[in-house]
């Protein structure tokens, strides 16, 4: 056994060329078989192993789910195997599969995502259902504050095409990645500018202001999990409120009278919020579940 050992050990040091193409040379693989695989390896790592191997081959083959099963028996190029390997190796690193493929979908959009802002969550999809339920004029004007991919703010403005709807957004690539998404989806009635909450919105009222703004705390353990995306975008000082109060304080001075304030904050930060509405001099203030059973979203009207 020894002499094997020191034999396979002699043709890798002299014929390292050849070791390494039988290293990587691909096994001819179907569909179906690579999606079975690559969803064992997942598991590891993902609770959604299936969809997320479905959604590395279908960005590198650039076909639909329904491809896939309809033609799981067809073969892997080598090409595409190698290329897909390499995608699964990042999601196995844990770096999130938005980023990988660079697309997500929200609400009844698709964005596309980059690693300056956060990835769109269904959780926030609870903001964006809120703002349709409200009573609003026809032609509302409508701000969006911490716009990130623009995922809100193009979900209402893609929604109810009548609406005016700012995005405003302090980091310059989130900007220009909010911009692409906004032309993308030929989201003419929505306005993506650069501003550090209200900084550049002077003068401006709106009928409605809804954000998604930082509020976790710097020690929360949550924020392992997350540490490909920008803490700047997560983390808040003060207990996690600093943003919300900060909105919550700013925000009656952009607001029509009786327009509304609906703000994302943490499961477990209603009751403050609600407590820096109503100092803020916000009335009928509320807040609302997630899917998830949690409280999520609080707001308020205010009435001059």
């Amino acid at each position: 056994m020894i002499w094997n050992w020191c034999w396979s050990r002699l043709i890798r040091s002299t014929r390292p060329t050849y070791w390494q193409r039988w290293q990587t040379k691909t096994a001819d693989m179907t569909l179906a078989q690579w999606l079975r695989q690559a969803g064992r390896q997942l598991a590891a790592v993902s609770p959604l192993a299936t969809d997320d191997a479905r959604l590395l081959l279908c960005h590198q083959l650039k076909v639909s789910s329904s491809y896939l099963y309809s033609h799981g028996d067809a073969m892997l190029s080598d090409a595409d195997q190698q290329a897909v390997d390499q995608l699964l190796n990042r999601a196995l690193q844990d770096e999130p599969i938005a980023y990988i493929i660079g697309r997500w979908p929200f609400w009844n959009i698709e964005l596309d995502v980059a690693p300056c802002t956060l990835i769109p969550r269904p959780d926030t999809e609870l903001l964006v259902e809120q703002a349709l339920s409200l009573t609003l004029p026809q032609n509302a004007r409508v701000l969006d504050l911490g716009t990130g991919t623009g995922a809100v703010a193009l979900a209402l403005a893609c929604n109810r095409p009548l609406w005016q709807v700012t995005a405003a957004e302090k980091v310059s690539a989130a900007v220009e990645l909010a911009k692409g998404n906004a032309s993308r989806l030929a989201a003419t009635n929505c306005t993506v500018l650069q501003s550090d909450w209200f900084s550049a919105l002077a003068g401006q009222r709106f009928d409605l202001i809804v954000s998604n703004p930082p509020y976790i705390e710097p020690d929360d353990p949550h924020l392992a999990a997350l540490h490909f995306e920008p803490a700047s975008a997560l983390i808040a000082a003060e207990h996690g409120l600093a943003d919300l109060a900060a909105i919550c304080q700013q925000a009656p001075a952009y607001l029509q009278a009786e327009g509304w304030l609906w703000l994302e904050h943490g499961y477990n930060q209603a009751d403050a919020v609600q407590q820096l509405l109503i100092a803020a001099g916000f009335l009928q203030v509320q807040s609302r579940r997630d899917y998830g059973g949690n409280w999520r979203i609080s707001g308020g009207s205010l009435h001059c």
